[in-house]
């Protein structure tokens, strides 16, 4: 067994382990919540009617404290959310619901392409919203002393009040082990500052009201001050020699100055635009780059990482009709598209490899069975769903 395997096993007794008097306490945990609702104004019929029938979920303990071995690569990431497939699917998804995206642009001032793309990356227009029950979630982190049990009882008295209010279905408030929800999976207690009625029926409904979504949406990105007609950036070239020390969201400067530097857009055009601008080298200074304005950092607020804000931005332009990222990414290994992988664990699966169901979504399964049909076929093992492992396959 390998030191990390030896880590994580130990981390794994210790998990269970410390869950066996979170269990044996967690009724007695639930009335202390319950007393704490009550201090917030929530019924006592409110929190028994959430709470009835719950009990501590070993997997939302699992889930929280997963340490990833495998750290996703920016080309892995961007070529599974912005795939033809998710473009396809958001021109589908925003000529259905164009009303609630134009009613949306109109009243808080961000772009339908914007929304939608938000829309896409976290829920895939609707289709993946997350199974886990918010409230058990929630109690079981609270419960078991998990280092941010007070974030979680925060995000818990939210949820109880939206219940209250009855702007949403208990039964629907499910969504991702920490507590994210809804079309645009917001967490409970930004809901209760940033969500919006967008269709006029009195009610906050992310998970069942597109229109209620998208304006919601639209709402957080105008409060993180997205500036409408200004793009959120554009494809660059640096030169060579470039500084990548100069680099980076935060280190913004006129545009006249990065031109000064000789900086181009990636077609060689001179850049344009109003405003300060940094550089984003999302892969280094051999990798893609990218110049970036405020309303990229209005991207980055909703989900504080910079791959997924670059993820919505190109989603937002592949959405306008424009290219997508134009420069190589750094590996010779090229990344896979959802249809891609999906392809790849069929044909793991063909070779009597346990994957799961072909859904192109890669996890560990997935992992250990490219790293044995790597060594089966004499190549690094490196687990990663890239483009030689499947053509590999597809030769047989």
């Amino acid at each position: 067994m390998t030191s990390r395997a030896k880590l994580t096993a130990l981390l794994c007794l210790a998990s269970a382990a410390a869950s066996v008097p979170a269990k044996a306490d967690f009724r007695s945990c639930l009335a202390s919540l319950q007393a704490e609702a009550a201090s917030q104004g929530i019924s006592a019929q409110t929190f028994r009617a959430a709470t009835d029938g719950i009990a501590f979920d070993d997997k939302v303990i699992e889930l929280s404290q997963a340490q990833p071995e495998f750290k996703t690569p920016i080309w892995d990431y961007m070529a599974a959310l912005v795939d033809e497939e998710r473009v396809d699917d958001g021109k589908a998804a925003m000529k259905q619901h164009g009303q609630a995206l134009a009613n949306a642009e109109a009243r808080y001032g961000v772009d339908r392409y914007t929304i939608a793309a938000v829309w896409g990356v976290e829920s895939n227009f609707g289709k993946n919203l997350g199974k886990m029950p918010l409230v058990q979630s929630f109690a079981t982190l609270i419960c078991s002393n998990h280092r941010r049990a007070g974030f979680f009882k925060g995000e818990l008295m939210a949820t109880l009040k939206i219940i209250e209010r009855g702007d949403i279905d208990p039964s629907r408030l499910t969504g991702s082990w920490a507590g994210a929800f809804g079309q645009t999976q917001f967490m409970p207690t930004t809901y209760q500052r940033l969500a919006v009625d967008g269709d006029g029926d009195g009610r906050r409904d992310l998970v069942d009201s597109v229109p209620d979504a998208v304006a919601s949406t639209a709402n957080f990105l105008r409060v993180a001050k997205w500036s409408n007609g200004q793009p959120w950036g554009y494809e660059v070239r640096v030169p060579k020699g470039f500084n990548a020390g100069a680099a980076g969201r935060k280190n913004k400067h006129a545009v006249a100055h990065w031109a000064s530097m000789g900086v181009t857009r990636i077609d060689g055009r001179p850049l344009s635009g109003d405003g300060p601008a940094g550089i984003l080298l999302p892969a280094g200074i051999n990798g893609p780059a990218f110049l970036v304005t405020r309303n990229f950092d209005a991207l980055y607020s909703y989900n504080a990482a910079e791959s997924y804000g670059l993820a919505i931005a190109v989603l937002s332009d592949r959405l306008r009709g424009r290219s997508g990222v134009q420069a190589e990414w750094p590996t010779d290994d090229p990344p896979l598209s959802r249809a891609e992988r999906r392809d790849l664990q069929t044909r793991l699966a063909a070779q009597g490899y346990d994957v799961g169901e072909p859904d192109g979504k890669v996890g560990a399964k997935t992992r250990d069975a490219i790293k044995a049909i790597e060594r089966k076929l004499g190549m690094p093992q490196t687990g990663r769903p890239g483009g030689k492992v499947l053509e590999a396959l597809r030769r047989g």
